[in-house]
């Protein structure tokens, strides 16, 4: 503990543990721990209870992993949590993900990347892993599903021929459609390179150009119910990539109502059954036969409807005056035509006239604002203008030159020479300096007296 001396705190100066550089700040620390963190343990995988779970608006959802003896905090951000399970308050799960620290609040945490209910397994992980990898690139989107068929006329379907997947499915498509022609390719559904199988019959039915397999309407893939491992085959990636790829429609029918794997979220559309897989491709033959013969009544009716109108309106138009006197109607025709252009005539005329009234009335306003005056007037302003400049120009340089004069013969009369010319002299020294006094005239060794006509050079005494 700091000692207090006078009320001032102090360390002991003799603690061997005291620090010798600058301390850190709770930021650096935090990082710190969290760098060794990291850096040591990274991913982990850890079982425990849900508790205290919060969800937010943007997605994250937030808890506590517990157990009966500790428990730690956990963030599933909305990323990672599309494929997760609805999580809740007790739910037994397995997590896995990276251990980090939120150094706002020094806290270390677990950013989990996968979650799974407790127990199940491998298996179930290794699904789960592949179903978010093709869901987050889009395999399993609504928006590229196709639409199936509304009468398709061949069925392809790849199963087990001795299964029972493939049975249900005839039974119920020969009850209710027997129309449909039905071709099997016969795969393994279970065991070592079946998954194979299956994908290369689904590629080979949606493109029967180059596998030179019948071409069919829509592909069904089937088979019986089971557990999670004899239905693996349909979970596997390339079943699924083979069903997204295909231009035919694919139904995918495999195992029980209450099973559901990879191929399913693939395929267009998803049968709880084989057998539903037959109801959804056939209609009932009795309910279609019944419509046949409604719409065959409607047409029946419709047909005779629209003859006995069109025969109506045929004896009204045969018992009018056109058929009975063609020649008279034509006539009318004639006379209404010739009225028609006697009127269309003075209307040309009358609207000739008032548009020629209307363009000599123009052409006089043109005439009275033609440019041409206004171009003569304005010339001559224009060489009044010119002449009066000039007039001025001539003045302006006249007094100039006379006013030069002038100065120059002032000039003439002020300057030196005229001085010189009267009588007078010029004094200076050797550098040719004026000289004003006689004092300066003594200093100098040897002096220049300037005349009209020329100088002498002296010494003074």
């Amino acid at each position: 503990m700091p000692r207090s001396n006078q009320g001032i705190l102090a360390f002991p100066e003799d603690d061997k543990d005291a620090p010798h550089e600058a301390p850190w700040t709770v930021a650096q620390l935090n990082r710190e721990v969290r760098a060794c963190l990291e850096g040591r343990l990274g991913k982990v995988w850890v079982q425990g209870e849900i508790s205290n779970l919060r969800r937010q608006p943007s997605g994250h959802q937030y808890f506590s992993l517990k157990d009966e003896a500790a428990q730690v905090s956990c963030v599933l951000f909305r990323s990672a949590g599309a494929g997760a399970p609805a999580l809740r308050d007790g739910l037994k799960v397995e997590i896995s993900g990276e251990i980090s620290v939120y150094e706002p609040r020094g806290q270390y945490q677990i950013i989990v990347r996968r979650v799974q209910p407790r127990g199940a397994g491998e298996l179930e992980a290794r699904l789960r892993a592949l179903q978010e990898k093709l869901r987050a690139e889009g395999l399993f989107e609504q928006a590229r599903k196709k639409p199936l068929p509304p009468h398709p006329v061949r069925v392809g379907v790849v199963t087990s021929p001795a299964g029972a997947a493939i049975r249900d499915f005839l039974h119920v498509l020969r009850r209710r459609a027997p129309h449909i022609a039905v071709v099997i390719a016969p795969v393994r559904v279970q065991g070592r390179g079946a998954a194979a199988e299956i994908a290369r019959a689904v590629s080979q039915f949606a493109e029967p150009a180059r596998s030179g397999f019948p071409a069919v309407d829509v592909i069904v893939v089937t088979r019986g119910g089971g557990s999670l491992e004899d239905l693996w085959e349909f979970n596997e990636e390339t079943v699924a990539r083979a069903i997204a790829a295909s231009a035919v429609p694919v139904i995918s029918a495999v195992g029980h109502e209450i099973d559901f794997t990879t191929s399913d979220l693939a395929a267009d559309v998803r049968a709880a059954t084989p057998s539903a897989a037959a109801e959804i491709l056939s209609s009932d033959r009795a309910e279609t036969l019944d419509r046949l013969r409604s719409f065959l009544r409607r047409l029946h009716r419709d047909a005779g409807v629209h003859l006995a109108g069109h025969t109506a309106r045929l004896e009204l138009r045969t018992a009018s005056g056109v058929f009975r006197a063609p020649l008279r109607r034509i006539g009318d025709l004639r006379q209404e035509t010739d009225d028609l252009r006697g009127r269309a005539k003075a209307s040309a005329s009358s609207a000739l006239g008032v548009l020629q009234q209307r363009a000599d009335k123009a052409r006089a306003i043109l005439a009275a604002r033609s440019p041409a005056t206004r171009l003569a007037s304005w010339s001559e302003r224009l060489t009044a203008l010119r002449h009066r400049r000039e007039q001025a120009a001539s003045a302006i340089l006249r007094q100039s030159r006379q006013r030069h004069a002038r100065h120059a013969h002032a000039l003439e009369l002020l300057g030196p020479r005229q001085t010189l010319a009267r009588g007078f002299t010029i004094t200076m020294d050797a550098q040719r300096r004026p000289l004003t006094s006689a004092e300066q005239a003594a200093r100098e060794k040897e002096i220049v007296t300037l005349f009209a006509d020329g100088e002498i050079k002296s010494e003074p005494v």
